[in-house]
C-alpha cells in the first residue's frame, strides 16, 4: 500500500499537528486491504469541540451514497458530495430515488466530465434497448457489482422505461459480469477475449476507447426515453467524435449519452450562511492541494458556474452566492 502524500507540512500548532496526524491515519487505514475487503473506505470528518466529556460536532462532512441526502436535511450530517449531479437534481425535485423534494443546496461543484452510455458489440445485431427486449437477446453484460451504485440506479431507471429488468435479461439467457471500477482488469480482459457483449457504465474515459478497439459501439436512446429521463433530472449529453481532448480516437461519429458530470458538494438550505461562506473560503485556500482531475479544473469560478464539467440544476446555497458576489465571481445556473 503506497503512502498518501502528506496533507500539510506547515502545521502551525499542536492541535493542528494532531488533526493532520489523525487525518493521515484515517487516509492510510481507509486504503488498507482490510478496509477494501469490508467496503469500509469512506471518511467522515467532524469539526467541533473535544474539550468536555463528549465531543460536540459543529460541521460533519463525508462522502457516500446519494441517500445520505436524507441525513443532510435532517441535520445528522452537514456536507457531502453527490455523484453525479443529476441525482442531486432528483433529490431537489423529489423524483426518481426521492419521494418528495428535499431542501438541498449546492456549496460548489467538483469539476468532472463524464458520460453514461450503453455500448454493444455489433456481432449481437442489437442496436437499441427496445430491440434487446423485443428479441429477448441473451446479452453478456458488464455492469457495476454494487447494486446501490449510482450507475445501477440509472440503469434500473432506464430499464423501467423499457419495461424490463436485469432479472428479466438473465431469465432469457443473458448474464452479468459484475465489476468494481469502470476499468476493472476483469472487464478489460473480457473485452479482449470476447467474453462480454456489452458495457453499460460511466467512467468512459477509462474503457470506451479500449472497448471500441475491441468492437463495441455506442447505441442510441430513443427520443421518448430521453425525454422521460430528463423528467427524472438526467440530461442528455453529446459525445463529439474523438471525444474531448481527443480521448476516444476510435469514436469516429458523435453519439448521445447521459450526462454523468459534476460532483456537487452540497448541504441543506438552513445551514448557516456564515458556515457555507467559510467552506467556500476553505476551498479557495486549499485549491492547490485538492487532487483535481487532469484537464477538468479551470479555476475556482468554475466551481460555481455551469460548464460541461459542472452541470447543475440545484440552486447554490445563499452563503455560496454571497461568497461569489464578494469575490467578483459571475454566477450562472
Amino acid at each position: 500500500m503506497e503512502p498518501h502524500p502528506p496533507l500539510r507540512r506547515d502545521a502551525p500548532n499542536a492541535a493542528m499537528i494532531r488533526n493532520v496526524m489523525l487525518t493521515e491515519l484515517a487516509l492510510q487505514v481507509s486504503d488498507s486491504a482490510k478496509a477494501r475487503a469490508n467496503a469500509t473506505r469512506t471518511l467522515a470528518v467532524a469539526i467541533g469541540s473535544g474539550a468536555g466529556e463528549r465531543f460536540q460536532p459543529w460541521l460533519r462532512l463525508t462522502d457516500g451514497s446519494p441517500l445520505l441526502a436524507h441525513q443532510i436535511v435532517r441535520g445528522e450530517l452537514d456536507v457531502t458530495f453527490m455523484n453525479p449531479s443529476a441525482l442531486l437534481t432528483q433529490a431537489y425535485r423529489g423524483v426518481g430515488l426521492f419521494r418528495e423534494p428535499l431542501p438541498v443546496r449546492v456549496i460548489a461543484s467538483y469539476p468532472s466530465w463524464d458520460r453514461y452510455i450503453h455500448a454493444i458489440h455489433p456481432r449481437t445485431g442489437i442496436t437499441s434497448m427496445a430491440q434487446l427486449k423485443a428479441e429477448r437477446y441473451p446479452l453478456r453484460l458488464s455492469i457495476r457489482a454494487d447494486a446501490s451504485h449510482s450507475t445501477r440506479v440509472l440503469l434500473d431507471q432506464i430499464l423501467a422505461l423499457y419495461d424490463f429488468t436485469l432479472d428479466d435479461l438473465v431469465s432469457w439467457g443473458g448474464s452479468l459480469q459484475l465489476v468494481g471500477p469502470p476499468s476493472d482488469p476483469l472487464r478489460l480482459e473480457a473485452l479482449r477475449t470476447g467474453a462480454i457483449d456489452a458495457i453499460f457504465d460511466e467512467g468512459m474515459k477509462s474503457w470506451l476507447d479500449a472497448g471500441m478497439a475491441d468492437g463495441l459501439r455506442p447505441i442510441a436512446f430513443e427520443e421518448p426515453v430521453l425525454q422521460q429521463l430528463e423528467a427524472l433530472g438526467w440530461r442528455r449529453a453529446s459525445i463529439p467524435a474523438g471525444g474531448p481532448l481527443g480521448r476516444f480516437p476510435h469514436l469516429t461519429e458523435a453519439c448521445m449519452g447521459i450526462d454523468y458530470g459534476g460532483w456537487p458538494l452540497y448541504t441543506r438550505a438552513d445551514l448557516p450562511e456564515d458556515d457555507v461562506y467559510l467552506l467556500c473560503d476553505a476551498l479557495q485556500a486549499r485549491a492547490a492541494t485538492i487532487p483535481w482531475e487532469p484537464g477538468e479544473y479551470s479555476g475556482i469560478p468554475q466551481l460555481y458556474q455551469q460548464t460541461p464539467e459542472t452541470p447543475r440544476d440545484v440552486p447554490l446555497h445563499p452563503g455560496a452566492e454571497r461568497w461569489c458576489r464578494d469575490h467578483g465571481i459571475a454566477l450562472s445556473g
